[in-house]
C-alpha cells in the first residue's frame, strides 16, 4: 500500500503522483500501478483490506506455522508498522496459525515512498530452521 510516490535519482522526479488523501493498495515498490486506488483509510482498514487479498490467494489454517514481514517502503515509521502488525498478529492468530520470527521494520525500501508491504509465509520444518539459522550481513542478522 502506497502513499506518496519515491524518486528514483536517475530519473529524477517522482514514480507517480497521488492526492494526499488517496492510497493505493497492491502498488510495487518501483511505482507499478495497483489493484486499487482510493480514499486513505484507519490502519485497521488498510491492514483488514491486505489480509483479505492474501489469504483469498493463499488461505491459512488451524496448525499453520508461518512468518509475516511487515516492510516499510521507506518513510513509514516503527511506530506505523507496528500499529498494522497488532492487526496482523490478531487476525492470524484468530484463525488459529502460530507466528514464527515476525519481523517488522526497513527490509525493502524504495527510497523515501511511504506505506507498506506484507509478505506471509507458510513455513514446513525446514524454512523455519533457515529462518531462524544464525546469519549476519549489512540488512540481516540473526
Amino acid at each position: 500500500m502506497a502513499l506518496t510516490p519515491c524518486t528514483v535519482p536517475q530519473a529524477g522526479r517522482p514514480t507517480f503522483t497521488i492526492a494526499e488523501d488517496e492510497m493505493e493498495i497492491g502498488m510495487g515498490i518501483h511505482g507499478e500501478p495497483g489493484v486499487r486506488r482510493g480514499k486513505l483509510h484507519t490502519a485497521d482498514v488498510i491492514a483488514a483490506e491486505m489480509l483479505d487479498m492474501q489469504l483469498t490467494d493463499r488461505p491459512i489454517a488451524a496448525g499453520d506455522r508461518v512468518s509475516v514481514l511487515v516492510n516499510s517502503l521507506g518513510a513509514t515509521p516503527a511506530e506505523e508498522l507496528f500499529i498494522l502488525y497488532r492487526q496482523v498478529h490478531a487476525r492470524l492468530t484468530g484463525l488459529g496459525a502460530t507466528i514464527v520470527m515476525p519481523l517488522v521494520g526497513r527490509y525493502a525500501c524504495s527510497m523515501e515512498m511511504a506505506g507498506v508491504s506484507f509478505t506471509i509465509i507458510k513455513l514446513d520444518a525446514e524454512l523455519e530452521r533457515l529462518l531462524q539459522a544464525p546469519a549476519e550481513c549489512a540488512f540481516w542478522r540473526v
